[in-house]
Order: C-alpha cells, then structure tokens, then sequence
C-alpha cells in the first residue's frame, strides 16, 4: 500500500511538473504581446528623427538672413557681390574715390579720371539723422552705396583721396575694399590753413 501510495504521489508531481511548463507560455505571450509595443515605439522613434530633420530644413532661410545683415555691415565676399550693369554704362575701369568726412556729416562721390561723377552717396541719403551721420557704420554704408554705383559703370580700380577729421576715415576706405575695388592709393587731401586767414575771436565765456 505504501508504494502504491508512494507512486501515486509521484505520478500528481509529475503531472503537477507537465501541468506548469503548459501554464508558463503565458509570460512568453506577454513579452510577444508588448513585443509589437516596442516595434512600434522603435518605429515611431525615426518618425521622431525625420521631423526633428525637418524642423532642421528652415537652415537656408536662417542663411539669407546671415546674408542680409552681412551685406548691411559690409562683411559680405567680394564675389558674392551682385553688380547689375546700367543700361547707361559707361566702361570706366579705373576711377577716384573721394570721401569727405567731417564732423557731422560723410559723403563719398566716385569720379572717373577727368572728375565726372559715376556715383555718390551721403549719410542722410541712406536713411541716417542727426549724430548718427558722423559714426564709422555711416560712413561704411556710404562708402559701399556709392561703390556700387560706380562698379555699375564697370569701376575696378580706384585712387581713395581722403578728406576732412570725421570719424569715417578708416572705415569708408575699408568699405571700398570690401566691395570689390581695388584700392591702388590712398591720399589725404585735407586742407591745411598757412596762416592766410585771420582766426574767430576766443569765446567770451
């Protein structure tokens, strides 16, 4: 009796051991069932990455932009300098710059050899008031409005005749060069007095 009950006992563990294996399947069908979860999570991940891709395409418009301001300082290349040649073109190659900055004011004119204009351009006329006509950035946009006239009419050298104490000394030179002209001297022309003229009073203050 006693084996028989023995035996009888081993054969419900057995049964108990078959029964557990079929019963296990069932967290395999969980990892299948959140498996296809995860496919679609990992799916959706490079859906993710194409649309950051995408929020990256506006790149060219942030370039214009680069651009733009880069033409308004003047740091632009000689090369990318769009130069429309004038129906009234006429075929000046080698020219005169003369830049007049004074105190309150800048003007740049661009003559050919015999001192007909071809250009011009002043600090009010590019939009700039009061003490702001006097400033270096000034001088640089006038410098590079009256360049670009000129290289309308085919200017490609030019003699840079400096005149007056302003403040856009330097930089109206430097604008020339930045446009493309090739800067081949540069005089100052300012005038000096040898005593001709009788001084003003001193201020009774």
């Amino acid at each position: 009796m006693a084996e028989e009950n023995k035996n009888e006992e081993t054969e419900e563990v057995v049964a108990d051991a078959a029964a557990t294996p079929a019963e296990t399947p069932a967290p395999e069908a969980a990892t299948e069932e959140v498996a296809p979860e995860a496919a679609a999570d990992e799916a959706a991940a490079p859906v993710e990455g194409e649309a950051a891709a995408e929020g990256d395409a506006p790149a060219p418009k942030e370039e214009k932009k680069r651009d733009i301001f880069a033409e308004l300082l003047g740091e632009e290349d000689p090369d990318k300098v769009k130069i429309h040649k004038s129906k009234k073109s006429k075929n000046v190659t080698k020219g005169l710059v003369h830049v007049t900055a004074t105190f309150n004011n800048t003007t740049v004119t661009v003559t050919d050899e015999r001192g007909n204009t071809i250009g011009w351009s002043s600090a009010g006329k590019m939009g700039f008031k009061g003490s702001r006509k006097s400033t270096a950035y000034a001088a640089q946009v006038v410098s590079q409005d009256a360049c670009r006239q000129a290289m309308a009419h085919g200017l490609k050298e030019a003699v840079v005749r400096v005149k007056g104490p302003g403040a856009g000394r330097e930089s109206a030179v430097r604008a020339v060069q930045g446009v493309g002209v090739d800067v081949t001297e540069i005089r100052d022309v300012t005038a000096i007095p040898h005593n001709g003229c009788r001084p003003k009073k001193a201020r009774r203050v």
